[in-house]
């Protein structure tokens, strides 16, 4: 098995009446519930809005990041699969496509430490 990391993007629920931001949650929920329940869901966790951005060689610190909020990253999971395509037929079960948000998925590197 490989890891592999699902970063959610877009997806946002703060526009929809309390009840149906109630009923997305459930979905969630219940995906993480079938993941774990198959071994395939290690972590997760949603992320808050904001942030800051420290990037070049004088480690410039600036509010952000800034994007179209489709593009957002709004959370992660990491999780165990035989291999790519496993890893994508999983995130098609994502709860957030109805509401444009979108996962990409990146196969987490190896590091042998000493």
């Amino acid at each position: 098995m490989e890891k592999y990391m699902f970063l959610f993007r877009g997806g946002d629920v703060s526009h929809l009446p309390a009840q149906q931001q109630g009923a997305q949650m459930q979905k969630w929920l219940a995906w993480v519930e079938k993941l774990t329940k198959e071994g395939k869901y290690v972590s997760g966790e949603p992320l808050l809005p904001g942030g800051k951005t420290v990037a070049g060689s004088k480690k410039t610190v600036t509010d952000g990041p800034f994007a179209e909020s489709k593009e957002v990253t709004t959370g992660f999971f990491v999780v165990n699969a035989k291999n790519i395509d496993e890893a994508v037929q999983m995130a098609k079960d994502c709860p957030d496509y109805e509401l444009g948000g979108s996962v990409e998925v990146r196969e987490v590197m190896k590091v042998d430490m000493p």
